[in-house]
């Protein structure tokens, strides 16, 4: 049965259901800050929207990893229905064509599901861009945060669903699929930036070198993100069940040429030739020695804002998290990629994007002038 990929003829309940979706969060918000000044509302719009923003970061990695990418295999609805109720004829064709494929009823759900989340905080994004554009106007303007972050952050959402509609229509492609993980740690640390702004809150300046180690921790960070992108996206975590050796051995034979070879189909080489084990195994491989490295970047930049009493709550989050995701890691290679330690391993990597963006934007301001760098 033909499918076409782009369907737009349920994009208007699509959005109607986003619609639907966000009006919880924004009747929340208003009845919650019903005695606060503009510029308190706004702030706790995009703390709920961060809040909301994560979650969809973790209900995408749930849907990755339940192999629910292609549980609808058009866009942006599901057989060219706002639901998977209007496509249960094609839903069950498919599924009793392929009983073990990419279309079932209960991965078209799930696959729905985020798709209506995804649309939601689109939604709520957009009322942010409106309220700060419209505060700015007002006479809280001297104290608002510039409109133009929440701006940008709804140009990065609309190109996050863009590449949602490309995760789909171009079958898994694991570049794309990674690029779009990528963007959802880029949105959730543009919200962030937006939340601790409005806060107004008294900033803690530290050293040159200290916030310079912040930096390279955030960089260490992105590309240990990356890596673990390729790893999920490749389905790489079994290339190697043991710790701290690989297949018994502590260099196992890797094929690192194909492995990160950028520009190709899911399971397959540029050519379009079956993916080797060895490239998987490089891909499984290179993600675990960046881990070694990122765990004593992040580890030392944590030790280092132990003596820093304004830091404390920075530094309590960043150490439970990197011992999180150093737990988690194990789970996933000896536990064989348990879903509750993948899904968690994820969302441990955007939380700690969250609390090295917090770090950075609370401790701008002038260092005192007795410090010495």
């Amino acid at each position: 049965m033909h499918t076409s990929l782009y369907d737009l003829s349920p994009l208007l309940r699509m959005l109607l259901m986003g619609v639907l979706l966000a009006a919880g969060p924004l009747l929340w918000v208003g009845l919650r800050t019903r005695r606060s000044a503009p510029l308190g509302r706004l702030q706790a719009l995009t703390v709920v929207t961060l809040f909301l923003t994560f979650d969809l970061v973790l209900f995408g990695a749930f849907t990755r990893l339940t192999d629910s990418g292609l549980g609808c295999p058009d866009w942006p609805g599901c057989y060219g229905s706002a639901t998977p109720l209007g496509a249960s004829q094609n839903i069950a064709a498919a599924q009793t064509a392929l009983p073990s494929g990419p279309v079932t009823v209960a991965k078209a759900w799930v696959e729905m599901v985020h798709r209506y989340l995804a649309t939601a905080v689109g939604v709520l994004i957009t009322v942010l861009t409106v309220a700060a554009w419209l505060t700015r106007r007002g006479r809280h303007r001297a104290r608002s945060l510039s409109p133009w972050w929440p701006s940008v952050t709804l140009v990065w959402v609309c190109l996050q669903g863009a590449f949602g509609a490309l995760t789909v229509t171009m079958k898994l492609f694991p570049a794309i699929v990674s690029l779009h993980l990528m963007g959802g740690y880029v949105l959730l640390a543009l919200l962030t930036v937006q939340a601790l702004g409005l806060g107004r809150g008294v900033p803690s300046p530290v050293s040159r070198s200290l916030r310079l180690g912040m930096l390279g921790a955030l960089a260490m960070l992105v590309l240990q993100a990356a890596s673990g992108a390729w790893v999920s996206t490749n389905y790489a975590v079994l290339a190697c069940n043991e710790f701290p050796r690989c297949q018994g051995s502590w260099w196992p034979a890797m094929d690192f040429a194909m492995g990160f070879e950028f520009w190709r189909p899911l399971g397959l080489d540029g050519n379009g030739e079956p993916i080797r084990f060895q490239a998987l195994t490089a891909i499984h491989y290179a993600h675990r020695l960046l881990a070694f490295a990122t765990v004593l970047v992040l580890g030392s930049l944590a030790w280092c804002l132990k003596s820093q009493d304004s830091l404390r709550k920075p530094f309590l989050a960043l150490s439970a998290l990197l011992t999180l995701q150093v737990l988690t890691g194990l789970s996933n290679v000896l536990l064989d990629w348990p879903l509750l330690a993948a899904v968690l391993h994820t969302g441990g990597a955007g939380a700690l994007v969250v609390v090295l963006v917090w770090l950075l934007v609370s401790t701008l301001g002038k260092r005192p002038a007795t410090e010495i760098d």
